[in-house]
C-alpha cells in the first residue's frame, strides 16, 4: 500500500516499456513537482528491465508490482486499490506533460464537486502544432456510439489555433490523461475489465454522466501525446477491440427505449464497415469486424446482467454532450470535417 495520502497521484501503467519511461518520464517528473503530487509506476509483469531501469535512474517514482498483464483496464483496477489520493491522474507512458499542466486540472476538479473526471489538451507529440488523435480537446459520441473529439473526426486531425481554447463539458474524457475523483473511480468498480484496452474510459464516463456527474474538458493544461505506444492504428486487434468494446458500452449504458433500436442500427452499420474492408481488400480488418460481433453475441446476457447492476432506471437522459447525429453521415456525406462545423 502507498501510504502517504496525496492530492493527486500521477499513474502511469507500464508494461515493457522501458523506452517509453526513458522518454517521457523525465518530463513527468519535471512538471508534476508540486506538493502532495506523487507520480507512480504501475507494472502490468514487464519482462524487460522497466523496474530496473526506474530504481536506477528514477529513485523518487514509487514502482507497484503486478503479477501479470491485466491490460489497461484491469491493470489500473488493481494498481489503484493500493494507492491513496484525492484525485487519481491515470498517464499513458507515452505522454509529455508540458509545464503547470496540473495546476489547471486540480482547480476545476477542486472548483466543482459535480465533476467526476477531467483532461488537459492533448497534442501530438511528434507534431506539436496539431491534436493528438486519442483525446484531443475533449471527447463526444454520436446516437449510435461513435466517439469523436474537438479537434479530430475520424482520422482528419486539426492543427490547434486556439479555436478549442476554452474548458467545457464533454462526454467522455482521454485515457491518455484522465484525472478522476478517487473516491468515485473505486466506488464504480472502476475500468470494464472485460473491455481489456480502448473505449473503457469511454464506458466508465458514461457511467458518471448516467449518475449526473460532469466530464470537463479543461484546455489551459497541455500535454503531447505519442500515441499508438499499444496498438498501433493499423492493427487488426484494435480493430476488434474498438467495435467490440463499443457494443459492450452501448449495452450498458444507453437508456432502455433506445438501446434495442440502436442495436438493430449497428448492426446494419458494422455490417456496412465490414463491406468497406472487403472493397478495400483490407481482409484482416474484415474479419475483424466479424470477430468482435461473435464476442459481443457470445458475452450479450453477461452485459445485460451488468446494465441491471447499474440500475438503468437513474439513467439520466437526454445527455446534453450526446451528438444527436450521425458522425458518419456528418462527415462522408456532408463533408463536415471539423468539430466546429457540425
Amino acid at each position: 500500500m502507498i501510504n502517504k495520502m496525496n492530492k493527486v497521484a500521477v499513474v502511469i501503467l507500464n508494461w515493457n516499456g522501458r523506452h517509453l519511461l526513458e522518454k517521457f518520464l523525465p518530463d513527468v517528473i519535471n512538471n508534476s513537482s508540486l506538493p502532495n503530487v506523487e507520480v507512480i509506476v504501475a507494472d502490468n509483469a514487464s519482462s524487460d528491465d522497466s523496474i530496473d531501469f526506474i530504481q536506477q535512474s528514477f529513485p523518487s517514482v514509487k514502482i507497484i508490482r503486478l503479477d501479470k498483464n491485466y491490460g489497461f483496464a484491469g491493470g489500473y483496477n488493481k494498481a489503484l486499490k493500493q494507492v491513496e489520493a484525492d484525485y487519481f491522474l491515470l498517464l499513458n507512458s507515452d505522454v509529455a506533460p508540458l509545464p503547470n499542466w496540473l495546476p489547471p486540472l486540480i482547480e476545476a476538479m477542486d472548483a466543482n464537486p459535480n465533476v467526476a473526471a477531467c483532461m488537459p489538451k492533448i497534442k501530438s507529440f511528434t507534431k506539436p502544432d496539431h491534436f493528438e488523435y486519442a483525446g484531443a480537446a475533449g471527447g463526444f459520441i454520436d446516437k449510435f456510439g461513435y466517439p469523436f473529439c474537438r479537434g479530430r473526426l475520424f482520422n482528419k486531425v486539426e492543427k490547434d489555433d486556439g479555436q478549442y481554447d476554452h474548458s467545457i463539458p464533454v462526454f467522455w474524457a482521454s485515457g491518455a490523461a484522465l484525472m478522476v475523483r478517487s473516491n468515485l473511480y473505486l466506488n464504480s468498480g472502476g475500468l470494464d475489465e472485460d473491455f481489456f484496452a480502448h473505449m473503457e474510459e469511454i464506458d466508465l464516463c458514461w457511467r458518471f454522466k448516467n449518475q449526473g456527474y460532469q466530464i470537463l474538458a479543461v484546455t489551459q493544461a497541455e500535454v503531447l501525446h505519442l500515441g499508438g505506444g499499444t496498438l498501433n492504428q493499423q492493427d487488426a486487434r484494435k480493430t476488434f477491440l474498438n467495435f467490440r468494446n463499443n457494443l459492450y458500452m452501448l449495452v450498458k449504458n444507453l437508456p432502455a427505449k433506445k438501446l434495442f433500436p440502436i442495436l438493430f442500427q449497428r448492426m446494419i452499420l458494422d455490417g456496412i464497415a465490414g463491406l468497406h474492408f472487403i472493397t478495400k481488400g483490407e481482409m484482416k480488418f474484415f474479419w475483424a469486424v466479424l470477430k468482435a460481433h461473435g464476442s459481443f453475441y457470445k458475452h450479450f446476457a453477461r452485459f445485460m446482467k451488468k446494465r441491471k447492476a447499474l440500475h438503468p432506471g437513474s439513467f439520466v437522459t437526454p445527455l446534453p454532450e450526446m451528438y444527436h447525429g450521425n458522425i458518419i453521415t456528418a462527415f462522408f456525406f456532408k463533408r463536415k470535417h471539423c468539430y466546429n462545423q457540425l
